[in-house]
């Protein structure tokens, strides 16, 4: 009994004077605002999956969409949500940024027309007008559908909406958008009364991509907490396909301003479409990708791929 009680003082004395592991820092900076696509991220944070991992991890949603990328490629965050064919255009310039995860593997822009209207299919757009938001990749994507029709940008007119979409194919102020999200705009359109119809750029000429992924800075990727972050959003995304009900209150949970009918469908539309495997690379795909990008002039060069996404070991 003595020595029992004197190992267990011995026990308790190591336990009182064990060092205390601080959990490792991420400051992730979102492409936007919270919205369904960063699922996985918010369900891996509730069920604490980041914590099980040792990460303390901190989601930011930036005040200019365009920055997220350029900030970790300064130094200035750890990872930033962004986008595949950014990410080509990043390498193309030199930036040190490379994707490490993928969260939404299939493409989710799309060319949108009124169900209704006179666009029956993209031969009827000749000398019609097409509203866009970002100028550069979305007319690319529109050249490449277009050429399948035998037409070229020449045989419409381009008109920036900014980001007001909805509202301009609604007015009557163009006939057709180009960069809407169909598990948004398509739903928007149809809570207000006037449904539409996608054509899919992956059906259209354009090469298959990752919409939504996640990059760091190229000095960082031997980190260990790298490969810790993407184990943890693929038990996220495994849980949330499994449960997706629980996980969507999991996801508003102290964002109940998020708890709309526009997020409900937009949450129900992008569950098919969440990276199982996030960590996984298709290297053909991005090659591929990258040649498509090159062809339409939008990049100059193609890096070698493992200079700017990989598959962490």
């Amino acid at each position: 009994m003595k020595n029992f009680l004197t190992a267990a003082a011995l026990a308790v004395a190591l336990t009182a004077t064990a060092p205390v592991f601080a959990a490792e820092k991420l400051t992730v900076l979102l492409d936007w605002f919270i919205n369904p696509d960063h699922g996985p991220l918010y369900v891996a944070q509730e069920r604490g999956y980041f914590k099980d991992a040792g990460l303390e991890v901190e989601f930011k949603a930036p005040a200019d969409p365009n920055a997220p990328p350029k900030l970790v490629a300064a130094g200035k965050a750890d990872l930033a949500i962004s986008y595949q064919p950014q990410l080509h255009i990043h390498a193309d310039r030199g930036l040190p940024l490379v994707r490490i995860a993928t969260l939404v593997a299939t493409p989710l822009n799309s060319l949108v027309v009124l169900k209704d209207g006179a666009i029956k299919s993209i031969a009827d757009l000749k000398g019609k007008k097409v509203g866009f938001s970002v100028g550069g990749f979305e007319d690319a994507l529109l050249s490449a559908m277009l050429a399948r029709h035998k037409m070229t940008l020449k045989d419409i007119e381009l008109i920036n909406v900014n980001f007001a979409l909805s509202p301009a194919l609604i007015s009557g102020k163009v006939d057709a958008v180009i960069g809407a999200f169909r598990n948004f705009e398509l739903n928007q359109l149809d809570l207000k009364g006037r449904a539409g119809k996608a054509f899919y750029v992956e059906e259209e000429g354009v090469p298959a991509y990752d919409e939504l992924i996640v990059v760091a800075n190229r000095k960082d990727l031997k980190r260990a907490e790298m490969r810790k972050f993407v184990n943890a959003i693929e038990a996220g995304v495994q849980y949330l396909v499994n449960h997706p009900q629980e996980s969507w209150k999991l996801f508003i949970k102290g964002r109940e301003k998020l708890d709309d009918e526009l997020n409900r469908r937009a949450w129900r539309d992008t569950l098919p479409r969440f990276a199982l495997r996030p960590g996984a690379l298709d290297v053909n795909r991005y090659e591929a990708f990258a040649a498509f990008l090159k062809k339409q002039g939008i990049v100059k060069t193609t890096p070698a791929l493992d200079t700017f996404a990989v598959e962490l070991k």
